[in-house]
């Protein structure tokens, strides 16, 4: 942090370890609500640090979160010693979201910010047929597959590297865009796009080629049209030890084997 904090809040997920643990952190610093802090605790899991991502972004608040779930790409190894020397020492990275704009088969208009990834996917058993534009340019004319998927730097290590789209370091200024059981185009494999791209997405025969499309953890059914782009001016402030980088899990995970 390049200023000194000092006032902090913490949230906390349901699970009973994380409840456990803000009570020790409660009982050991003097917290304050959220609208007062210059920092905010997150403890739990992956899942509940993008939510808490999400609840944050409009008030410009750095996160420090800490572990309380299993894997924790996200989020820093708990302790509750020297909190506040912890959080001054540690490391910020700015995440921009994706910007999601879906319009549904019935002409409804959904909006939604994605820190992972936005990804369409079939809801029958019919494959889905999907026409991509990027900037304007068809890309492809028809791609006929389970679903497809951009996914950001920090999620390209979550569903995106499940689906065997590349991992990509922070600060590359690209995204993945990603292919999720590609049946047409048979050898396509996906693309690295710059972080400036408009993606366009149009499903084909949507009706009897049904299609949904989540934005982290919001889902959209029966969509039409899937617009996405970066969001530059909405980053999210995550904070990370010395020691526990993001960039350098991110960098360790392509040696992983």
């Amino acid at each position: 942090m390049d200023t000194a904090v000092r006032r902090i809040a913490c949230v906390a997920s349901q699970t009973p370890t994380a409840r456990k643990r803000l009570a020790e952190l409660e009982a050991r610093y003097p917290l304050v609500p959220l609208d007062e802090a210059d920092a905010l605790v997150a403890l739990g899991g992956d899942g509940f640090m993008l939510r808490t991502m999400h609840r944050v972004m409009d008030r410009d608040l750095p996160i420090y979160g800490m572990n309380c779930g299993t894997i924790g790409f996200l989020l820093n190894q708990y302790s509750p010693d020297d909190l506040f020397e912890r959080i001054d020492a540690a490391q910020e990275h700015l995440l921009s979201p994706l910007a999601m704009a879906a319009t549904t088969v019935d002409g409804d208009r959904v909006s939604a910010l994605a820190f992972n990834e936005v990804a369409m996917l079939r809801i029958s058993q019919q494959s889905a047929h999907i026409r991509l534009f990027i900037n304007g340019r068809e890309r492809l004319d028809n791609m006929v597959c389970d679903g497809v998927m951009i996914a950001t730097p920090a999620g390209s290590t979550a569903y995106n590297l499940s689906a065997h789209g590349p991992i990509i370091p922070l600060g590359s200024n690209v995204m993945a865009l990603t292919p999720i059981c590609p049946f047409r185009p048979r050898r396509w494999n996906g693309a690295l796009l710059p972080d400036t791209a408009d993606v366009e997405f149009e499903v084909l025969d949507p009706k009897r080629r049904p299609v949904s499309v989540t934005a982290d953890f919001l889902e959209v059914r029966d969509v039409a049209h899937i617009l996405v782009h970066e969001d530059h001016a909405r980053p999210a402030r995550i904070l990370f030890a010395p020691d526990h980088s993001l960039e350098e899990r991110i960098f360790n995970e392509q040696f992983v084997h």
